[in-house]
């Protein structure tokens, strides 16, 4: 055992505490250790053992741990921890530290090697944070994606046959999983969990899971996690009073309960902090994952999320730490925040902020999706919707998102939150892709936001493929997939979404028609956006341009093939000299009914 990470767990910089804690394969057995100080005494039931709970004990180390070493405990053997706690009761625990767990509603824990011949090298040195370069994150639930012909969970090595060839088809560029740790109920989405080192068995084995992921790499498409470091399941077998004491919680009952009905963890112990380093740190060094993604943020700057409660220093003092060490030790590693607070420097560097890579911009989401389910008579009285993000926008490292809590809860999806009939939605849900496209900052998108999914978003059933025959959805897949990879293949989009010099309004505050236009820049092309929003065409529409020469139109959304009524410019159009919207240069355009129009011209 290593001294110094022993020390670094107590110290509570642990990165590679699952190296010592766990359940570890030797050549003629396996070594146990737990941490559980203040417990009376600890057993092990398993499978070796016919389950009996007073016939193996752990020995407490001089070092603070419990350990046992058992000869001909191979890989797979099952096992629960026994904490008699010093009131002489006796508990039963999955391994905090353990790597596998049996299906739910089992809870037991496995021993499990995380050995495997990664193919993955080239992707690895090449694994950037894509600042200044494409990132289009397809955000995935494992389970509600595709079911296989019996209508169960499609393994992890199966999704390989069916994710990766999808994502590829599409332009995606990342894939974004939610949360893979062990968790014993579906409908938690992986959110509340008890296996913080473990992954779900739901899919298969962590063999398994390394082979898909090794296979994105191999494909060219990095893999985010979500990782929940807020709080962690209240039931007996998992993490709450583990050992008969508040070990990973607060003793204080104002502040160790969540809005979700689990506990928070007590930021203030050095060990808490090693534990949730060490689980982020275990899908970095075994899985290669390629980003997290941290849930619920705002619950860590503030307590209870709850800015008029004050600040957890404790909690923010840890996401500066979990950032440094992250950023030090994995340089190509992205950290992303899901941060609904005004918390400033939320990208900032660890000293002034907190040093996330990227903030997911849910002022942007909730300010779209309210203009777009708005009546548009009305819009034009709140313009400011969709203006205002630019105000801010350099502020902070944005993610736009349409993300799986836009549709659930009966939210409506997200091609349902538009206004109007049955037809006015799909014209008005192709504009806002269009808009997110072009607008600066990364993207992500829930899985079935691509194909326009009327359902909303279930853990049991499979996306709803089916739809796909209907030409009207099949055609916003198209759209789409199209968009996907303008952005990909057109630097303006993506070189320069952190520097005033990629974007520039050209009109912002046209709101009596309800028509936006900007423009974005790289550094031989500029792009012309033109978003109607409203149900009225224009056969003569003057908008000013920044340099002259010819335009021509890459995307339209009305055009026939995503659904629309075909009222496109054809043909290329040249730039004109005249003053107007305060550009040199204008352009005569159409525009259809609620269309989104995209113009290409080299810079002159």
């Amino acid at each position: 055992m290593d001294l110094n990470k022993l020390r670094s767990f107590y110290d509570g910089y642990g990165m590679q505490s699952y190296e010592i804690f766990g359940a570890h394969l030797h050549e003629n057995g396996t070594i146990f250790r737990l941490y559980a100080p203040n417990a009376k005494s600890v057993r092990i039931a398993g499978d070796f053992n016919n389950w009996n709970q007073n016939e193996t004990f752990l020995f407490k180390s001089d070092l603070g741990f419990w350990e046992i070493f058992l000869e001909n405990v191979g890989e797979f053997a099952r096992y629960k921890y026994v904490i008699e706690d010093q009131k002489g009761n006796l508990v039963e625990k999955a391994d905090p530290y353990g790597f596998y767990n049996e299906l739910r509603p089992g809870v037991c824990s496995k021993v499990v090697s995380l050995e495997y011949p990664w193919q993955d090298q080239k992707w690895m040195a090449n694994r950037d944070k894509c600042f200044d370069k494409p990132m289009n994150i397809y955000e995935v639930h494992l389970g509600g994606f595709k079911l296989n012909s019996e209508g169960k969970w499609l393994t992890y090595y199966e999704m390989i046959d069916v994710i990766i060839p999808y994502v590829l088809e599409m332009g995606y560029t990342h894939i974004e999983l939610l949360p893979l740790n062990e968790h014993s109920l579906d409908a938690s989405w992986g959110y509340q969990q008890y296996g913080y080192h473990a992954i779900t068995s739901r899919y298969g084995s962590p063999y398994q899971l390394m082979m898909f992921i090794d296979a994105c790499h191999q494909a060219n498409i990095g893999v985010i996690m979500d990782v929940v470091l807020v709080h962690f399941l209240k039931d007996t077998f998992g993490l709450a009073r583990f050992d008969g004491t508040p070990l990973y919680e607060s003793s204080d009952s104002k502040y160790n309960e969540s809005q979700w009905g689990t506990y928070y963890f007590d930021f203030s112990k050095n060990i808490v902090k090693s534990f949730l380093l060490s689980s982020v740190c275990l899908w970095l060094d075994k899985y290669h994952i390629d980003g997290v993604r941290v849930d619920a943020v705002s619950n860590l700057i503030y307590y209870h999320g709850n800015k008029h409660l004050g600040e957890n220093k404790e909690a923010i003092s840890f996401i500066k730490r979990f950032n440094y060490h992250i950023h030090e030790n994995y340089p190509s590693v992205i950290t992303i925040a899901e941060d609904s607070s005004d918390y400033p420097k939320v990208t900032g560097d660890e000293v002034e902020g907190l040093g996330f890579d990227y903030k997911w911009d849910l002022g942007w989401m909730n300010d779209t999706l309210k203009y777009y389910e708005m009546d548009p008579e009305y819009r034009k009285y709140h313009h400011n919707l969709i203006n205002f993000s630019m105000a801010y926008f350099y502020s902070e490292k944005f993610i736009c998102p349409f993300s799986h809590d836009e549709v659930v809860h009966s939210k409506k999806t997200i091609v349902d939150k538009m206004w109007g009939s049955y037809e006015d939605k799909f014209k008005q849900c192709r504009n806002l892709m269009v808009y997110m496209y072009t607008h600066p900052g990364k993207k992500l998108n829930f899985m079935g936001n691509e194909i326009a999914s009327f359902r909303e978003f279930d853990e049991n059933k499979e996306l709803d493929w089916f739809i796909l025959k209907y030409p009207i959805h099949d055609s916003f897949k198209r759209l789409c997939r199209d968009l996907n990879m303008i952005y990909k293949s057109n630097p303006a989009f993506y070189k320069y979404d952190y520097e005033h010099k990629g974007f520039k309004w050209i009109d912002a505050d046209n709101n009596e028609q309800r028509i936006y236009s900007y423009v974005r820049f790289d550094d031989e092309k500029c792009y012309v956006v033109v978003l109607n929003m409203a149900p009225v065409s224009y056969e003569n529409f003057e908008i000013g341009v920044p340099t002259y020469g010819w335009f021509t139109e890459i995307m339209n959304s009305e055009k026939d093939i995503y659904g629309g009524c075909n009222m496109c410019n054809f043909k290329k159009i040249q730039a004109r000299k005249g003053n107007i919207h305060n550009m040199k240069y204008k352009l005569n355009i159409r525009v259809a009914p609620y269309a989104a129009i995209i113009f290409e011209a080299e810079l002159r």
